[in-house]
């Protein structure tokens, strides 16, 4: 059956489109996506402007037009952190309906990194053996890890990229010292981190590591990966020696020189650098010498559980 995935994010809405039916890989078929910052479309009380939910809802009607005529049978809308943390996430998701007649649900943090988790699992399937995935996304950073389909642990923290842009821009307008600044959100990011790292670290050494999603893409494109017209089978690797020799020369760029890194669009290069200080600090506290780079994510996590589901409805519930 031809499947789209609502998806939206912190950065980006993104509407893909999937042929799908349990057993096989979902095909993709079509993409439409736009840059909606939605982290960067918040108030100082924590709130979507209006700005925000009519950005949000415009995408949404071009989004169920694109499904339409694409064929859609079915589709599968959910919104991660920006809206999810915001503080008038109902009144947003209740406008977006009434404009656009569709209803979108907001997934928890700890189901974005099960569902993720998924993803990577049905990738590199069993002889993966334990695993630990790290998705860094604009609003949050999720981890997951264990050695079966559902992780043993999943959590959420509020680590995105474009949320720390923001909280950098914020402290250095207010201190005029970007090296003090950039210091000061390292460690509040170490600290973070560490304060879970427990969760995953009890079970031991995973066996294999995995990042996923857009800004582990682009360091690892940035520190030497293949590019994305190679082909999703390549394998790519985020080395954290690398990245850590890139990362100071990350915090000398300017926003031209950002953009012209492999794997680096120019409305994301604000979040380079903070995307680097996460990706490191993971790597770092959890004592990993590099990750590999999975090319699912949510979007798949969410179209597999689906099929699951439609494939126990096909059995009379009994699996």
């Amino acid at each position: 059956m031809r499947l789209g995935v609502l998806d939206i994010g912190s950065n980006t809405g993104h509407l893909l489109v999937v042929d799908a039916h349990g057993g096989a890989a979902p095909l993709p078929a079509f993409s439409h996506k736009e840059p909606l910052r939605l982290a960067e479309h918040l108030d100082p009380q924590g709130a979507v402007t209006e700005a925000g939910v009519d950005a949000l809802a415009g995408f949404t009607a071009s989004a169920m037009r694109v499904a339409e005529d694409k064929g859609c049978a079915e589709m599968l809308a959910f919104a991660t952190s920006a809206v999810r943390d915001a503080v008038n996430a109902d009144e947003v998701l209740a406008a977006v309906a009434d404009r656009t007649g569709t209803r979108i649900e907001i997934l928890s943090g700890e189901d974005e990194a099960r569902l993720t988790f998924l993803a990577v699992r049905r990738w590199f399937g069993w002889s993966a053996g334990r695993l630990a995935v790290f998705d860094i996304g604009g609003g949050s950073l999720e981890i997951a890890g264990g050695g079966d389909e559902a992780p043993d642990v999943a959590w959420s923290l509020p680590l995105g990229a474009a949320r720390l842009a923001r909280t950098i821009a914020e402290r250095g307008a207010a201190r005029q010292d970007p090296e003090a600044v950039l210091w000061e959100v390292r460690k509040d990011i170490r600290a973070l981190i560490a304060d879970g790292a427990g969760h995953l670290l009890r079970a031991g050494r995973p066996d294999h590591a995995v990042a996923t999603s857009k800004t582990f893409r682009s360091l690892a494109r940035i520190c030497g990966a293949a590019p994305s017209g190679e082909g999703p089978l390549v394998k790519r690797v985020l080395s954290l020696e690398e990245l850590r020799a890139w990362t100071p020369k990350l915090a000398a760029m300017t926003p031209d020189e950002l953009a012209a890194l492999p794997g680096v669009s120019a409305s994301r290069t604000h979040q380079i650098l903070p995307g680097a200080l996460v990706a490191v600090g993971c790597m770092d506290i959890f004592g990993l010498s590099e990750l590999e780079i999975c090319p699912w994510a949510l979007r798949e996590g969410v179209i597999l559980e689906r099929l699951d589901q439609m494939s126990v409805l096909d059995e009379g519930g009994v699996r």
